[in-house]
């Protein structure tokens, strides 16, 4: 089901909501303007929500054609997935609003946490539920869940994987904002949880020099077995010198998931021996293959969130009769879905719970070091 071979006409399953209202003729009377789009009693409607103007136009395309691929990989007959533009006028709350009018009993998206936060009340009034893209847990629940990859589980994982191998001691360097107050806890809870000790934590803002004026600050709190750099590669790579200067070159740097969205991340020799958690990337790279076949271009790496929620979606509909409300309850099925992230379920909070493979960046390359889960025990 994941990667079956693709057919080469446009599947009947997708499509963009029209601009304007379609003419439906009659035989014995004038005919007959409905605004929205065609009624079809066969088939669940489902609501695509992502930018596909403005500056995420490219991630959101990209989202868009990963759902596209998804409906011919399943070859379903039971959903529709209508596209709507969040960056439009009256932005994702307009889409949303205009998704139900015209029959949508489930949403997947938004992208943005802002706009997940606007959509989550249009939904709610409706009772349709949105499974956002989002990695912002504070707009989880209420009937939006979310499939983002979020970096408490990442950091956690990866903490977990340098205890087991004999790390002890631990420091971190995380940038100024809410994703590094969020990965500062997730940090101290994950050392903590493992047994292990912080010596140093400290805060940077995101601006020329930052980040090394705050590593020249944690070799003062040296030795330590292991650095959590809460960012993106380049940041992590400007950092590893110094790091390792204070306390030696077998000091490990560990990564977030924000690493496994880089193509170029085992380019950087700074990083080799470095450790960062994330998805697998096993079925997404056969995917990227196919995708860039049809396409032409590389996918964004996101775009997996937009297959995988068309496959989530196809297995509930065998029993999502068209026309009634989506059974919601099914989201929270203890055993979870499979998709090309590998396994994944939303717990009672509304948010994805995912297995996570450790990897190591090692000549040139990322090397699975400790594999993800096949799915999640009793």
């Amino acid at each position: 089901m994941l990667l079956s071979a693709c057919q080469t006409v446009l599947p009947r399953g997708v499509e963009r909501a029209p601009d304007r209202p379609v003419t439906r003729p009659t035989q014995t009377t004038a005919p007959v303007v409905e605004a929205g789009l065609p009624r079809d009693e066969a088939r669940s409607r489902v609501a695509l929500l992502v930018p596909l103007t403005g500056s995420n136009a490219g991630v959101g395309q990209s989202i868009a054609n990963a759902t596209m691929l998804a409906l011919l990989d399943t070859q379903t007959k039971t959903v529709r997935i209508t596209n709507y533009d969040t960056a439009g006028p009256g932005g994702a709350a307009e889409a949303a609003r205009r998704a139900i009018a015209e029959g949508a009993q489930l949403i997947l998206g938004p992208l943005l946490s802002d706009d997940a936060r606007t959509v989550g009340p249009v939904a709610k009034a409706a009772r349709v539920p949105v499974i956002s893209f989002s990695n912002d847990t504070g707009v989880a629940g209420g009937g939006v869940y979310l499939m983002g990859y979020i970096p408490a589980q990442s950091i956690d994982r990866v903490v977990d994987f340098a205890k087991d191998r004999g790390v002890q001691t631990f420091a971190g360097l995380v940038p100024n904002g809410l994703y590094g107050e969020r990965a500062s806890t997730a940090f101290l809870r994950a050392v903590e949880g493992a047994g292990g000790q912080v010596v140093s934590l400290q805060t940077y803002g995101r601006t020329a020099g930052g980040v090394t004026a705050a590593a020249q600050r944690l070799v003062a709190k040296a030795p330590y077995g292991a650095v959590l750099v809460a960012d993106a590669g380049p940041i992590a790579a400007a950092a590893a010198p110094i790091v390792k200067r204070g306390s030696g070159a077998t000091t490990r740097l560990l990564g977030t998931e924000l690493w496994n969205s880089e193509s170029g991340i085992a380019n950087r020799p700074a990083l080799a021996g470095a450790w960062f958690a994330s998805v697998s990337n096993t079925l997404y790279r056969q995917y990227a293959t196919k995708y860039r076949a049809r396409f032409g271009t590389a996918p964004y790496r996101l775009s997996s969130l937009g297959y995988d929620s068309v496959l989530l979606t196809v297995r509930i509909a065998r029993d999502w009769k068209p026309g009634t409300p989506f059974p919601e309850a099914r989201l929270r099925d203890p055993d979870g879905f499979a998709g090309l992230d590998g396994a994944f379920r939303f717990g009672r909070d509304g948010v994805a719970e995912r297995a996570l493979e450790v990897q190591e960046i090692r000549g040139g390359t990322t090397v699975t070091v400790s594999p993800a889960p096949a799915g999640f025990g009793k």
